[in-house]
């Protein structure tokens, strides 16, 4: 079974702004997404719970896998700076937030 991916506009938006290679690095690891999406990362609670984190370089990429529509959608891809405005799992639970309350 191979997932579609997908991407929020946001995580469309960062990858954007990452250099290359690390930019391809990226990509290339989404891309095993396809296949077996829950073998890679792991899973988040709180918040984020249903979400999952795979870390690549210094960089994580939040998704969450959808069986039912073989998806996996992309929320966002930053670094980890914990305390900082853009830690990139701040700006992932503010992005469900802001789903969620629609």
């Amino acid at each position: 079974m191979v997932y579609k991916i997908m991407y929020t506009k946001t995580a469309r938006a960062m990858i954007a702004s990452i250099q290359q290679p690390q930019r391809s690095i990226i990509l290339g690891r989404i891309k095993q997404l396809e296949t077996e999406p829950e073998k890679y990362g792991k899973a988040l609670w709180g918040p984020l719970r249903g979400h999952r984190s795979l870390h690549v370089s210094r960089y994580c990429v939040i998704y969450r896998v959808v069986r039912e529509e073989i998806q996996v959608f992309i929320l966002c891809v930053g670094m980890r700076k914990e305390g900082d405005k853009d830690d990139v799992y701040k700006l992932a639970k503010r992005l469900v937030r802001n789903f969620l309350d629609k």
